[in-house]
Formats: structure tokens, C-alpha cells, sequence
């Protein structure tokens, strides 16, 4: 496979672990952007990359950029998605991918018409113990899916100008953490959820602090969701079969999986992948499919969970400033 030049384009902490995991595979990202100048020239010398842009923009005209990692806040990814997608580069973008499905369905579009691949940084969809858990389900042991249980709950303090209850930078719980849980959701349930049922309890700044989803779909498939930026509790979920159920802890870079059966309550603990490689997953998947494998980035669910979302908050009718200015 080609060797891909990667350029990260923001340059906090999420885009520091890819670098670094990607350094511990013996590769280095090629460019780096941020929109202060200053904090790139740091990340490139503490990361070995090659390349720091003057500007943003720089990094959508460089030819011999491959994939753009886009690493900034919620609330700008659906500009440079536009500027990287119409440059021709492929793109592989932090969740949420954008504010809303009209955003993403704009960059779908382009990413078609400029014939490259985007998709959300979304680690369930490439961690092994997913794929491996898929394959148990398909071979039939476990019988037909019937419910999902899902928790996501940690613990900020009420500083109102942090990001997560900073409605100016798309704060709260459903972009930052729901998105993680109505994806695994999406990885196990048969179709894309038709039913949705939420509460909202929100924070002063007025975005989700807190948050209660009910779905079901045609198959009749149900998920409940539980979320809280200011409640801890257990990364869970528990996904329960006819002949049994599975439990994950720590999901979103889960590894192991316990499968309890229902018939005579033995249990058989699955083990698969490295937590500390979630990113480097990330990585050859996109690679690959940028090489033509097909649906290995599983953009038809990131597509179905941003349908969820943008559902829900048109129930609660909260905008971003952003999407009020639409």
C-alpha cells in the first residue's frame, strides 16, 4: 500500500496522540496547520513533522497532501470540510464530523463529485473487538438483537466558557459524547432508528448538559441512552440477544467484551485490540479505503447518526449560533 502524506490540520490533544501513535508505527505526519501559527511550529517540533503551514489555507493547496486530518472545533469543521473536499484531498475528520446532517450531506456531496473519501474519526467502527463481535453475531450464536443499553456520563465542572457548555464552540453532550453512543447504537442495530424519544435537561449556557434517548426501528429493535456532561458514570454498553448478551466497558477504545448466555448464564470474555492503537486503526482504515476498499469507514452510519442527532435537537429546538445564522 502507498505510503499516504497526512497533514493535521488543528493541533491539540487529539491530533497529538495520532501523531504519537502514528510515530510508535514508524511514521510521521507530513504537515501540520493551526490557526495559531506559534502552536503549530510547538507540535511539529515535539512531533517530528515535516512540514508547518503559514496559514490554514496553505494546507489545502499543498500537492503533496493526501488525507487532512481535521481536529478543530465542532463548529468549524463544516467550512474546512468545503476548502479540503473541493482541493481534491481526502479527509478524516474528529467528531462530530459536522453540526447537522444539511452540513454533512453538502460534504458528502462534494466529497462524490471531487471523487475522495471523507469520513468521521469515529474509533468504534475501527477498534478490532467491534468487528470481531459482528462476526459472532452473524454466525447466529447470540439469536436476533432485542435491546441496547447505553451509559456516557462524565464528570465537568460548570465553567461555562469550556468548550463543553460553550454554545459558540457547539458545546454539550450530544456532539461530544452522544455521538459516541448513538454510534455504537448504529454499529449493532439492524437499520437506522425511525423511533426517537428524548428529554433534555440543559445547561445555563443553554446546550445539553444532560440528555435521555429512546429509539427503535423497523425491526423493532430499541436502544435506551443515558447521557451527562456533569454526572459521572460507567462507559457502558450492553447490547441483549434471544441467547444472550454482551457488555463492554470503557466503549469508546473498547478491547473486551463479556458475552453472558442466557440458557445457563456462562460467560465467555472476548479480547481483541489494543486501546492504546485507536488511532492507528483509525489510520489504516482510512488508508484503505483511500485505496479503494469500500464502506471500511462506515460513512453510511456516520450519515444515519448525524440523522439522529440533528433529529433530536430539532425536538428539543436548540441551534447553534452558527445554524440560527442559516
Amino acid at each position: 500500500m502507498k505510503n499516504y502524506n497526512w497533514a493535521a490540520l488543528g493541533c491539540g490533544d487529539i491530533a497529538g496522540q495520532l501523531a504519537q501513535e502514528m510515530s510508535g508505527k514508524g511514521r510521521n505526519l507530513y504537515g501540520a496547520a493551526n490557526r495559531t501559527y506559534a502552536k503549530a511550529v510547538e507540535f511539529a517540533e515535539k512531533y517530528g513533522v515535516h512540514k508547518v503551514y503559514d496559514k490554514i489555507e496553505d494546507i489545502f493547496e499543498d500537492e503533496d497532501v493526501d488525507i487532512i486530518y481535521i481536529a478543530t472545533p465542532h463548529n468549524t469543521h463544516s467550512e474546512y470540510l468545503r476548502k479540503a473536499l473541493r482541493a481534491g484531498k481526502h479527509v478524516l475528520c474528529e467528531k462530530s464530523i459536522t453540526l447537522n446532517a444539511g452540513e454533512l450531506e453538502e460534504a458528502v456531496k462534494l466529497a462524490e463529485d471531487n471523487h475522495v473519501v471523507l469520513a468521521e474519526a469515529m474509533t468504534i467502527y475501527h477498534m478490532p473487538i467491534y468487528k470481531h463481535l459482528s462476526e459472532i453475531i452473524a454466525s447466529g450464536r447470540l439469536g436476533d438483537l432485542k435491546l441496547i443499553q447505553m451509559n456516557f456520563g462524565c464528570y465537568k465542572e460548570y465553567d461555562m466558557s469550556n468548550r463543553f457548555f460553550n454554545p459558540s464552540l457547539a458545546g454539550g453532550a450530544m456532539l461530544d459524547i452522544g455521538v459516541y453512543a448513538l454510534s455504537f447504537v448504529r454499529w449493532f442495530m439492524s437499520s437506522k432508528p425511525d423511533e426517537i424519544v428524548s428529554q433534555v435537561k440543559y445547561a445555563p449556557t443553554k446546550v445539553d448538559e444532560q440528555a435521555s434517548i429512546l429509539l427503535k426501528n423497523r425491526e423493532e429493535e430499541m436502544a435506551a441512552v443515558i447521557l451527562s456532561l456533569h454526572a459521572q458514570q460507567p462507559k457502558r454498553g450492553m447490547v441483549s440477544f434471544d441467547r444472550g448478551y454482551i457488555e463492554i466497558y470503557e466503549y469508546t477504545r473498547g478491547v473486551e467484551a463479556v458475552i453472558t448466555f442466557t440458557e445457563d448464564g456462562t460467560k465467555e470474555v472476548i479480547k481483541a485490540g489494543n486501546k492504546e492503537n485507536a488511532l492507528v486503526y483509525e489510520v489504516e482504515d482510512m488508508e484503505a479505503a483511500v485505496s479503494g476498499k469500500v464502506n471500511v469507514m462506515h460513512l453510511d452510519y456516520t450519515r444515519d447518526v448525524m440523522d439522529i442527532m440533528t433529529s433530536i435537537r430539532n425536538q428539543w429546538g436548540m441551534k447553534y449560533p452558527e445554524e440560527e445564522q442559516d
